[in-house]
Formats: C-alpha cells, sequence, structure tokens
C-alpha cells in the first residue's frame, strides 16, 4: 500500500460520478469508523449471531471480490465502530487508530445519535466532521461519508435538523474531494419493511441495499442493480395492526432508550470494537 510522505499534502481527488463495471479496486486496505449503522446492528451473521454484519462489512467483501477476481491480493479491513457513540467521541476514539492503520479508504458516517438529542449543535459537529475528514484526506485516504435518513411518522421531527446536517456533509465533500452515500435520498429505505422492529436500524436487507450505494458513491458499479428498487406496495395495515407495533415499538424501543438518556448510559458502554485490525477479508 503507498503511503504519503508526511511533508507533502495531496490535491483532493473529486467524487467520481460515472460508475464503470470495468472499474479496477485499487483499494488495498478499508477502514470503517462510526457507531451502530456502520457496526451493522440488526444484520447478525448467520454463523455467529452474536456478531454484526451490515453495510461496511458488505461492502468490504464486495470490494475484495473484485480485487480477487482481477488477480489482487484480498482487501484488508476493520471495523472499529461502535454503537451508542456520537460524532466527536467516533473522532476521538476512532481517529487515531485509523490513521496508525494507514488505510486507503476510510468510511466515517455519524451523527444520527448526536442528531437524536434536542440540545445538538448541528454545525458545530458538521465542524469536528469537517476536520476529521480534511485529517483523513490530507493522508491520501480517499474518504466515505453518508447523509442521515430522512425519517418518517415518529421519528418526522428530525427532519429539519438532518437536511441541515446533509447540507453540511456535501459541502465537505466539495471542499475536500470526499464521497458521500446518500442515505436520505434512498428510495427503497422509506419502506419500513427494510427496517428492524426498533426503526432506526436496517434489516439484513437494507444493509445490503446500502452496501450497493456506497459502491456507487465510490464510483463503482452496483452488485445489484436493482438496489434502490422500491419493494412491492404492501396491502394496507389495519389499524389495530398499527396500534398494536406502535405500542410495542414504545415499549421495546423507545422506553429503554429514554431510560438510557435519563441515566447517562449507552448501548456501547463497555463495548469494543468487533473487527479492531485489518485483516484479510473475509475473515477465513
Amino acid at each position: 500500500m503507498s503511503t504519503v510522505s508526511a511533508t507533502t499534502t495531496p490535491e483532493p481527488e473529486g467524487p467520481s460520478t460515472s460508475p464503470s463495471a470495468t472499474a479496477p479496486v485499487r483499494w488495498t486496505r478499508y477502514i470503517a469508523m462510526g457507531d451502530s449503522f456502520s457496526e451493522g446492528l440488526w444484520d447478525p451473521y448467520p454463523d455467529a449471531p452474536d456478531v454484526q454484519r451490515g453495510w461496511a462489512d458488505n461492502l468490504a467483501a464486495l470490494l475484495s471480490a473484485r480485487r480477487i477476481a482481477a488477480g489482487e491480493a484480498p482487501l484488508e479491513y476493520a471495523n472499529l465502530a461502535i454503537r451508542g457513540r456520537k460524532l466527536r467521541p467516533i473522532v476521538a476514539e476512532q481517529l487515531g487508530v485509523t490513521l496508525d492503520a494507514q488505510p486507503d479508504l476510510v468510511s466515517l458516517v455519524a451523527g444520527g445519535n448526536d442528531i437524536l438529542r434536542a440540545t445538538a449543535d448541528i454545525d458545530a459537529i458538521s465542524a469536528a466532521l469537517e476536520d476529521a475528514v480534511a485529517t483523513l484526506r490530507a493522508t491520501g485516504a480517499d474518504v466515505l461519508m453518508g447523509t442521515g435518513f430522512k425519517a418518517g411518522a415518529a421519528l418526522s421531527w428530525t427532519n429539519g435538523r438532518v437536511g441541515i446536517f446533509n447540507a453540511n456533509v456535501w459541502s465537505i465533500a466539495r471542499r475536500h474531494g470526499a464521497h458521500v452515500v446518500d442515505l436520505w435520498g434512498m428510495r427503497s429505505l422509506a419502506d419500513l419493511r427494510v427496517w428492524s422492529s426498533d426503526r432506526i436500524h436496517l434489516t439484513p436487507e437494507g444493509h445490503q441495499r446500502v452496501a450497493n450505494a456506497a459502491l456507487v458513491a465510490l464510483g463503482l458499479e452496483p452488485d445489484d442493480a436493482a438496489y434502490d428498487v422500491p419493494l412491492d406496495a404492501a396491502p394496507p395495515a389495519a389499524f389495530r395492526e398499527t396500534a398494536r407495533a406502535n405500542a410495542a415499538w414504545m415499549r421495546q424501543h423507545v422506553g429503554p432508550w429514554v431510560k438510557r438518556r435519563l441515566t447517562g448510559t449507552s448501548s456501547g458502554d463497555g463495548r469494543t470494537a468487533k473487527w479492531p485490525t485489518p485483516g484479510a477479508w473475509p475473515r477465513a
């Protein structure tokens, strides 16, 4: 893997806008930074249900498969993401580890846990994100960010602040030559059937769709050209069924979340990264 001299800052390269099926996978080492979204919650490995897979693991597998098919060495990959982390703790805890690993591709998708707090300062967390992106880009690494999701129903109150954050993400990408996976614009994610029962994390199908969107954001062809085709229309749910589902959501997910906020605890307390050290992917 090539590295950049400490005295040389490369000129930013703008993100590719025309995917090609023949484009080579030039990256050799990929590090995923972030929170539960990049950890992959609600997408357990079938043979290891206590370990979450998620879009970043899927993206690493897709990139590595293309490298192997082209006669190259497998992609090296690490995933530092930990559920419950806000953006500035992610940068504080994970950026140094990432820099030490000398990757040439980094995904940094974060901010959702901040946005769910009523007191969130969107411009402040955006500034922290930009500082991290600038630091990573100065090493020569490509950086993949993500917009926030467009929420519906009980979480639609977040959309205004998510919109501001997304505008900042696109501006950061333009200034530093980073890539962006447009989660806000994915039509397929508007369907609750690709969301888990907690309504803030994706199902395995949702994570796979995002992995394909990430390929496109990196200027590559998706493995599944229909990754963003909406699901077939579902039959309308009866009022009683909807009310029962909403009550279960409040009891099983909203209540525990509120309790953690009141007690100052996090779902990620005591947890460590699932794949902390870069290794050939997929793991044996």
